[in-house]
């Protein structure tokens, strides 16, 4: 089973101030596109794809030391339908000497705390289905990111993906498998300045309580 990373990154960040895949943590750190784009090559991606609009020259720069194929998508403005059908365009449209990938893993560039733990546990989930699987994390119950998309389901999903809805029509239709993690996770996303600080403050926090424990 062949499996692709599908980083979708290209939104402007308009809450924040600019796109959200050059964002950091901290001033020193990475930004949220290669620590992202790293976690799906931990949690045991075959490919990454990432699907890049606002800011698209900035973060492609950001993540060209990376192994990463990047999709440039000219109606970014739409919302997370557009970034979607463009990446699932470009995981059909397989060359002949290339294997064709059974399964996307879709993830958004702007989840800090969703780990390679957490994607890995959603893989396992999906790998045994092949290109039938679709498989949601889910945080307290709560359905979020990543989603394993089967290429069964991707043309279905590029015709029903419109504005930021992204794949929740297909899922609200389809029968899917919930996957929990929120053990591992909260799945928050950062929309603001100040959701940026309070995950940074958070990582920090953590980071000094695992200093005390060691």
């Amino acid at each position: 089973v062949t499996t692709v990373g599908l980083l979708l990154a290209a939104g402007a960040g308009r809450r924040m101030g600019g796109p959200k895949a050059l964002l950091r943590l901290t001033p020193t750190g990475p930004t949220l596109i290669e620590t992202a784009v790293e976690r799906l090559w931990q949690a045991g991606c075959d490919r990454v794809v990432v699907v890049l609009g606002a800011g698209a020259s900035q973060a492609s720069d950001a993540v060209a030391h990376l192994r990463v194929d990047v999709v440039t998508v000219p109606d970014w403005a739409e919302g997370m339908g557009a970034s979607l059908r463009a990446g699932l365009a470009d995981l059909s449209s397989v060359a002949p000497q290339e294997v064709a990938a059974d399964i996307a893993l879709v993830t958004l560039v702007d989840l800090p705390d969703v780990t390679a733990e957490v994607m890995a546990r959603v893989l396992a989930a999906a790998q045994p289905q092949g290109a039938a699987a679709l498989v949601r994390a889910a945080y307290g119950g709560v359905p979020g990111h990543p989603v394993a998309i089967g290429r069964d389901h991707w043309d279905a999903v590029r015709t029903t993906a419109r504005g930021d809805r992204g794949a929740r029509d297909h899922l609200r239709t389809t029968v899917h498998d919930l996957v929990e993690c929120g053990d591992l996770a909260t799945g928050h996303d950062v929309d603001t300045v100040a959701d940026l600080a309070a995950r940074a403050n958070h990582g920090s926090e953590r980071s000094t309580s695992d200093r005390t424990q060691q």
